[in-house]
């Protein structure tokens, strides 16, 4: 993963703008008024989290990622406002190493080779004798179909000590290999066998879908743990996986909710049955970096818990996903005040619903899916579930357990931020227990005070350091690369214009870019042709605004080493521009059907014109896609 990406998945695009944007959800996307520019009637600025861009469909008609939105927000340029996100993400800046390299290679390596251990334990599990009762058991006993099973998977590992190494060994794969991806093990004593042995295969991805391990359970009740995970390894972090979030990321945003349940089974039997916002650790606490990365996608959870989750001590016994700890772990836990510190902290909405006793999800969504839905729907806030659970069964009557439990509840309530929410929960509390509320404000009072995580918002900025060399491109790598040429050769205008009407498509205009200084920078260009006074670079040069001066010369300098007289360079700034008008009608048509659908919502008339206008998009589309490809053909028949 690159700085810029580490960056982009740290940092909600939604929470970076709603600092200073005020944005309100509608449909997938999120609506606001441009920063940018006056406007109090007509909301046409728009946040779409699925893509990590905003675009303003206004005035500006300007778009970017977040990077875009601080340079243009503070006034900044390009490694100024990487610094600033990198800081605000906790992203350390520097160059990849070779060292570093190499190993991006290897995990690319590693995540081949568990690709193809998916294909192995799946034709484990569907065209071997072995796999028939196993088989047999996830449609009967799990309630699974074929098509679930398919979709996530699913294999079996054959009872033997080196059947899988000796496969993979034939296909290539060094014993280096099968060790670092955990799919064999290397014990003391140099003995090297198969790690999971009859067991069913669950394959885990990351958040983008990319293969990371295995979860693996018992058949053979008798085996021991009764869940076994890939050990910890380059692309194997469990504090820092879900499973099933990468195909739960689309419900999850939509729904605006995500539900945390303990085991594999318990997500993929709720998605079969319609209910895609389900996910799971694996076998250990819910982390706070498991929290931070499902706040990427909503700020309302979910924690579906057991019944024996919840004791007389103020403790959730945080999602021990199989009660027997993977591969004989220390059992994490964590308490419902640390849980109440990790809400206040991602400003989220966490609630708690306590499953039937003996039940699980998969028991539940299989009986009656409308039950499943009922207990979501239903959840309670932590401080309540809390309070109401060590109240069950108590002698409510004694001054001594009432004593006990303030002793445990009241800590939560204090943690509340929300004063509002606070006086609720006291007042809950005084009613549980038959006290005057009087005295629990009095119990407040004589508490120490509670030391409050200064905000990063109040902290000094610290100014970035200028010694820093930043590899990346100014703004939009494609617009740079593309004005970079045209200010060294602007006689291909023509040329450009000539070949895009050959195959019916505009002739260039400044409106092909998004940036508001390389339109600028373009019409200069497009001027310093119809002049003959000077040559067309000084002509822009002595034009130009004193801001946008610097913007030129770092675009030359980025683009220095490029040669403007190279065979098929043409060729590259149609297929360039081409690529810049499928972005930017994608992220038009991309918005008239957010219109759409909200016209929709509320029966306005105007969604059948919405309609015709995503057909004429879709057509212009489609038709820069054919034009696309017939300058990328020319190109690789002429080498």
């Amino acid at each position: 993963m690159s700085t810029i990406d580490e960056i982009k998945a740290r940092i909600d695009i939604v929470d970076l703008i709603g600092e200073s944007v005020q944005l309100r959800k509608s449909g997938k996307n999120y609506l606001g008024f441009c920063p940018f520019h006056a406007n109090t009637r007509t909301p046409a600025f728009v946040v779409f989290p699925d893509t990590g861009t905003w675009r303003c469909f206004g005035e500006c008609n300007e778009g970017g990622d977040i990077f875009k939105f601080v340079m243009k927000k503070e006034g900044l340029d390009f490694p100024e406002a990487l610094r600033v996100l990198a800081q605000k993400a906790g992203v350390v800046l520097r160059r990849p190493t070779p060292q570093e390299q190499e190993k991006e290679e290897e995990y690319e390596r590693l995540r081949i080779l568990l690709e193809d251990a998916v294909t192995y334990y799946r034709h484990n599990l569907l065209n071997t004798q072995a796999g028939k009762p196993i088989l047999a058991y996830l449609r009967e006993k799990r309630g699974l179909n074929n098509e679930t099973i398919e979709t996530y998977g699913l294999g079996f590992a054959p009872e033997s000590w080196d059947q899988a190494m000796k496969h993979f060994q034939e296909k290539g794969f060094s014993l280096v290999d099968l060790i670092a991806a955990g799919l064999v093990t290397d014990r003391e004593d140099g003995k090297i066998y198969d790690r999971f042995r009859n067991r069913i295969m669950i394959p885990i991805r990351d958040a983008s879908g990319r293969m990371a391990g295995f979860g693996a359970r018992v058949i053979d009740p008798k085996d021991q743990p009764k869940f076994l995970n890939s050990p910890q390894t380059a692309i194997f972090d469990k504090s820092r996986l879900l499973y099933g979030l990468d195909r739960a990321r689309k419900a999850i945003r939509q729904e605006d909710r995500v539900v945390i349940v303990e085991g594999y089974f318990d997500v993929i039997a709720p998605h079969q049955h319609g209910f895609t916002n389900v996910v799971s650790p694996m076998g250990t606490a819910l982390t706070e970096q498991h929290l931070r990365l499902l706040k990427r996608y909503t700020r309302n959870i979910v924690l579906a818990m057991d019944a024996d989750a919840a004791g007389e001590k103020a403790t959730l016994r945080g999602l021990e996903i199989a009660r027997q700890s993977f591969d004989r772990e220390v059992e994490m836990l964590f308490d419902a005040r640390g849980l109440l510190h990790q809400e206040a902290r991602l400003q989220a909405d966490i609630r708690v619903t306590t499953l039937p006793e003996g039940l699980d999800p998969d028991d539940i969504v299989n009986r009656d899916p409308e039950t499943w839905k009922n207990l979501i729907e239903n959840a309670k806030p932590i401080v309540i579930h809390v309070m109401e659970t060590l109240i069950a069964g108590q002698n409510i009557d004694d001054p001594k357990v009432k004593s006990k439990i303030v002793d445990s509840v009241l800590p939560l309530i204090e943690d509340v931020s929300d004063p509002i929410e606070r006086d609720s929960y006291l007042q809950r509390l005084a009613r549980h227990l038959h006290i005057d509320e009087r005295t629990l404000l009095r119990t407040t009072v004589k508490s120490a005070p509670r030391k409050r995580r200064r905000s990063s918002r109040t902290t000094k900025k610290q100014k970035p350091t200028r010694d820093l060399e930043i590899p990346f491109t100014l703004g939009d790598a494609r617009e740079v690369h593309c004005i970079g040429l045209l200010l060294r050769r602007p006689e291909l205008i023509y040329h450009i214009d000539r070949q895009l009407r050959e195959v019916g498509l505009e002739r260039i205009t400044y409106e092909d870019f998004q940036n508001k200084d390389h339109r600028l920078i373009f019409r200069l260009i497009h001027k310093s042709l119809l002049q003959d006074g000077m040559e067309p670079l000084d002509y822009v040069l002595n034009n130009l605004p004193l801001p946008a001066m610097q913007i030129v010369d770092q675009i030359l300098q980025r683009t220095e080493k490029i040669d403007p007289t190279k065979k098929n360079v043409l060729e590259d700034l149609i297929r360039a521009i081409i690529k810049l008008r499928e972005n930017n009608l994608s992220q038009n048509l991309e918005y008239v059907r957010f219109l759409q659908e909200e016209a929709q919502e509320h029966g306005d008339k105007k969604a059948l014109d919405y309609q015709k206008t995503i057909v004429n998009y879709s057509l212009m589309l489609n038709r820069l896609h054919k034009a696309q490809n017939r300058f990328t053909n020319r190109i690789l028949s002429s080498e």
